[in-house]
């Protein structure tokens, strides 16, 4: 028994939407997107120049899907990546998904152990990657049955063949279209490898139709404008960059700028002022306290104080208008001109002062952070979803969103709560058809009526969904009381800037315990701003006024 959401459509697919979003598979709506806007920009580096349009990359596909053809791959092989952020990453998946193959991405930072099982599982016959990382990966592929052949991005190395050199040899006779044409939407487009926290990772099948789905239903979501600019920077081999990066870009047809250091993000924002951005909390988080940080640094007391002043009064506009309260024409006018004086500019100051949509999933974001950027003027949506849900699940619709909450279903979606237990339970189209090699895994995650069992648990607010927490990390204490660690984590972080990351304990026991990491670059600014001579964490971890101000946000 279950109980059931209230689905509301959010966005459908009209007719006004870029080309892309009418394609039966990515390879399809890959040539639409190409052919409709071969001259605008597609893909470019940070600090490079304008890089390749469209028209360029749909040259580099073929010529790559050639090379490839030519070395063995066939439709329904898999091609391992195993790349920084960089044009050539999404090249070559295109071009895979083009011979109909399945491309897909490892995490840079796997060691030896967790590649070697990932690439015994997934056995690809091709290995895509970079100088870098040849020591790690390169042994390691070497060891594995069935990878036929290591290509490099980026110039000549020893053990392996460089892609410019295979892309020379091309493939007499190989016929692109009718390759590209086969690809079926129920063919497998990617493989996401889950964390493993609970046991050996396991390889998410994605299908063209579920993946298209979810886009679809962003649509009407993510502003699409022409000449619309985003920012690759999160892990390929996670559902949220490959679904809401790299495929939504094919859809959309706006320009991607890779960024292959995260730690140059705030530089990539305020560089390319994207019009649409996806960040995990932690990088919400890190936006607001940067923002923050520089305000308190200002030696100016009136300016400071009304800069602080502005975000107080439009936080309560915020939490006024989320609990159903009109505001009155006098404080819509004061909100415009705050707007004007103080927020452009602090929006301009990260770079989002041209954003059209604004998401964050992944993790439970802190109310406080919202309502943050919800009073600057950045509507930050927060959504949720799985990989076994092609990444998406619910929304929260833009004229409307819920803070607190992960929206309501997107259309085609149906979501249950299990009366036993509340865990969300989810059906449709997007749902994976099954974990690679592990069919006793895949009828545990999907019943024999199609609902995949997420192991979330969740509760209802009016239609919107809340999350409360994973199924199995739930703290039960000593004395029964059931607790979410992630929401007293949230509740921790959003305590105060400096605070980067909390992790609560207390299982079985008679209370909780936290564990309490400093963000480095707000602890830094506090101190200096407290008379902190050493600004290292170990230093600041002890000074007192920082200890006084982690504990007034506990």
């Amino acid at each position: 028994m279950a109980t059931d959401a209230t689905t509301e459509s959010v966005a459908g697919l009209s007719a006004d939407v870029p080309p892309g979003f009418h394609g039966n598979t990515l390879a399809e709506a890959f040539q639409l997107t190409a052919a409709a806007r071969a001259d605008i920009p597609a893909l470019r580096l940070l600090g490079g120049d304008e890089g390749l349009t469209w028209r360029q990359y749909a040259e580099q596909v073929e010529l790559i899907a050639a090379a490839l053809h030519g070395l063995g791959l066939r439709r329904g092989d898999r091609l391992a990546l195993m790349l920084k952020n960089r044009p050539e990453g999404n090249i070559v998946d295109m071009a895979a998904m083009h011979v109909g193959a399945t491309p897909f991405s490892l995490y840079n930072t796997s060691p030896a152990e967790d590649l070697h099982h990932v690439l015994g599982d997934a056995r690809p016959k091709i290995l895509v990657t970079e100088q870098a990382f040849l020591p790690v990966v390169g042994p390691v592929a070497r060891e594995v049955d069935g990878i036929e052949h290591i290509l490099v991005v980026d110039g000549p190395a020893a053990g392996a063949t460089d892609l410019a050199d295979a892309c020379a040899q091309g493939s007499d006779g190989f016929d692109f279209a009718a390759s590209w044409r086969a690809v079926e939407p129920d063919d497998i487009v990617t493989l996401i490898y889950t964390s493993g926290t609970t046991g050996p990772s396991k390889g998410v099948q994605i299908t063209h139709r579920g993946l298209l789905m979810v886009m679809r239903s962003l649509s009407g979501l993510l502003l699409m404008p022409t000449n619309g600019e985003s920012i690759g920077y999160l892990p390929m081999a996670h559902i949220a960059e490959r679904a809401t990066g790299h495929y939504l870009q094919v859809l959309g047809g706006d320009r991607i700028t890779f960024v292959a250091d995260a730690t140059r993000l705030g530089e990539a924002l305020r560089e390319v002022r994207p019009t649409r951005f996806l960040g995990v909390p932690r990088i919400w988080e890190k936006l607001r306290a940067g923002l923050m940080a520089a305000v308190a640094a200002n030696p100016d007391e009136e300016e400071r104080s009304a800069i602080t002043g502005a975000i107080d009064f439009a936080v309560g506009t915020v939490r006024a208008t989320q609990a159903g309260q009109e505001l009155s024409a006098e404080q819509r006018q004061r909100l415009a001109a705050l707007d004007e004086k103080v927020f452009v500019p602090l929006r301009a100051a990260i770079g989002l002062d041209r954003v059209g949509a604004a998401i964050v999933g992944a993790a439970p974001s802190a109310p406080e952070m919202l309502e943050f950027f919800y009073a600057i003027g950045i509507p930050v949506l927060e959504v949720w979803g799985m990989s076994e849900s092609s990444g998406l699940g619910t929304v929260n619709p833009p004229s409307r969103p819920r803070i607190g909450t992960v929206g309501v279903p997107i259309p085609g979606v149906e979501v249950r709560l299990a009366e036993e237990d509340g865990e969300i339970l989810l059906r449709g189209a997007n749902v994976m058809p099954g974990y690679r090699n592990m069919p006793d895994k895949t009828a545990e995650a999907i019943d024999d009526q199609g609902w995949l069992h997420t192991g979330d648990v969740g509760a209802w607010d009016d239609g919107y969904l809340r999350i409360i927490d994973r199924k199995k990390e739930l703290i039960i204490n000593a004395a029964g009381k059931n607790m979410s660690p992630a929401n007293i984590e949230a509740q921790l972080k959003s305590g105060s800037p400096v605070i980067a990351q909390a992790i609560c304990i207390g299982d079985s026991r008679p209370y909780n315990t936290a564990l309490i990491v400093l963000d480095p670059d707000a602890a830094a600014a506090f101190g200096k701003q407290h008379g902190a001579t050493d600004t290292s964490l170990a230093a600041l971890a002890q000074h007192p006024a920082l200890r006084a101000e982690v504990a007034a946000g506990v």
